[in-house]
């Protein structure tokens, strides 16, 4: 697809996604590539910008993560952030050092409003810094152009050459002015005009698919979560009848949502999209008996997914190609979109296996964050209530389950589950009858899992040992940094009060407060 592009190039840090993210909520498409990736890469690429991400190194020293002098004479913007402001400047002969004071958190910045970075602010703000070392003198060339109480050169920059070195984090949302500065860089600086926009998006997909497939049959993975179903959809109007959607009941999901899948898509529900359901419960827990350890659970539910992909196609006859609701993070916490170490691998990306029996996969999403599959769901017309479903890991419940998968496991967390859900949303619903307005404390993404800890209780007088189950609640924008949500304790206490007494094999409920990062937002 023929796009402007914005490039970030990944020196390992944290918050490399959130980079892309923010970028593209500018309407300019933007991709994570690894400081490794030649420059001829970058080249061809031919980006409009590039931008350094952070990373837990220091400059100067000898096998820390760098980048060829040549990136920064191709007359494409540079923007550096933290890490990567320090690397530029080491690079072109300024001077990094251990700061004789450590920044982090909020901290008043002082900038120069006549730079292109910092048009439209005003000259004292508030940014997020995180370093241990700085520029204690910029390179040739280069002006300063803001400074905080303890960093002389928070701003360094070379306007002749379009570079620029930003010792802050504008990526989060602790920067207060953040969005601004990295639009200004986007619009003034790099000159993009904004052609990332959904209805594009879709159209040209669509139009994409179309080519690509001809007169051949597809074959859809879908879970019924709102990335497949998107992915469903999109095809749908691209091939029509071409397309066949299998649903795998691999007996890890929430409760009662196998008919609920197959009330939305299957013959009798809104879309009906040659559904197909495959019951595979008994295989799957076959397959993941004796197995703890989470990697080894997504691989092997991954593969799994495959092979009665495989067999399906095989009743069906000629199938060319097997589409999948993969989005772009799952790409990079795969560690196939930058430099950032593997989080996790996601059953459609790094889970799967070595042989796959189809011509080419399909990953129409692949390019997406969570909230541009949505934003693309509504331009397909699908109900707000299937595209604002809460997210639902591919691997479902066999990653909310510590441990060893079983049947009598996945009972306790589905019920458990659908408890808390169910209390949360009938809190929720009541607070905005009474006040006109939503809780200001409901949470983006509510679940629960069920640890492997086992502990003694009493009910009824006699002693129990069983388990604990772990509720997670957060809030967030994006889904790649999220904090807990602060739901009011009477609601919790209803959940725990009903959860150890509906749930059999339960006597202790917890609730995990851990933010993102350091956690994620699923347990495994």
């Amino acid at each position: 697809m023929d796009r402007e592009l914005v490039l970030v190039i990944d020196f390992g840090g944290q918050y490399n996604q959130l980079v892309a993210r923010r970028v593209r909520e500018c309407n300019v498409y933007c991709e994570i590539c690894s400081y490794k990736t030649d420059i001829e890469k970058i080249k061809e690429m031919n980006p409009k910008g590039i931008i350094l991400t952070g990373g837990p190194n220091s400059c100067y020293e000898a096998d820390s993560p760098t980048y060829k002098k040549e990136l920064f004479e191709l007359g494409i913007p540079v923007l550096g952030l933290c890490y990567g402001a320090q690397l530029m400047q080491h690079i072109l002969g300024g001077t990094v050092e251990k700061a004789p004071v450590r920044e982090y958190g909020k901290t008043e910045i002082h900038v120069d409003v006549a730079s292109k970075l910092f048009q439209g602010l005003e000259e004292n703000t508030v940014v997020w810094m995180s370093h241990f070392d700085y520029i204690s003198k910029p390179a040739p060339g280069f002006k300063i152009t803001g400074y905080t109480k303890d960093c002389p050169v928070a701003v360094a920059e070379c306007e002749e050459k379009q570079l620029y070195a930003i010792q802050f984090h504008p990526e989060v949302l602790h920067t207060v002015r953040g969005k601004e500065i990295l639009s200004n860089f986007v619009y003034n600086v790099c000159g993009c005009a904004g052609d990332w926009k959904m209805d594009s998006f879709v159209e040209n997909s669509i139009q994409a698919i179309r080519e690509k497939v001809g007169d051949g049959k597809v074959l859809c993975a879908l879970s019924g979560g709102v990335d497949s179903s998107v992915a469903a959809v999109l095809l749908a109007k691209a091939i029509g009848k071409q397309l066949t959607c299998v649903f795998v009941d691999h007996g890890l999901l929430r409760k009662n949502e196998g008919d609920e899948v197959e009330a939305v898509f299957g013959p009798d529900g809104e879309y009906d999209l040659n559904f197909i359901r495959v019951n595979a419960q008994d295989r799957y827990y076959e397959k993941l008996k004796g197995v703890d350890e989470p990697e080894e659970k997504r691989k092997i539910i991954g593969e799994e997914f495959i092979r009665v992909f495989e067999e399906e196609a095989k009743k069906i006859g000629a199938v060319d190609f097997l589409v999948q609701g993969t989005i772009y993070p799952d790409v990079v916490e795969s560690g196939l979109g930058g430099e950032s170490a593997v989080i996790k691998s996601h059953h459609n990306v790094g889970g799967l296996p070595d042989h796959v029996d189809f011509k080419e996969i399909i990953e129409p999403l692949r390019d997406l964050f969570k909230d541009e599959v949505r934003k693309a769901g509504l331009e397909l017309g699908i109900p707000e209530y299937l595209v604002f479903r809460q997210p639902f890991p591919g691997p479902g419940l066999g990653i909310r389950i510590i441990g060893e998968v079983t049947a009598e496991k996945v009972k306790i967390v589905q019920d458990a589950d659908a408890i808390y859900r169910e209390e949360v949303d009938r809190a929720a619903a009541s607070f905005k009858d009474e006040n006109g307005v939503e809780a200001p404390w409901m949470p983006n993404q509510y679940f629960a899992a069920l640890t492997n800890m086992r502990s003694v209780g009493v009910m009824g007088d006699e002693r129990t040992y069983d388990y604990a189950v772990a509720l997670r609640a957060v809030r967030t924008i994006d889904f790649m940094t999220a904090e807990s949500a602060e739901i009011p304790y009477e609601v919790m206490n209803k959940v725990m009060n009903r959860i150890i007494n509906e749930v059999k094999g339960v006597n202790r409920v917890m609730y995990d407060l851990t933010s993102k990062p350091p956690g994620t937002i699923e347990f495994e």
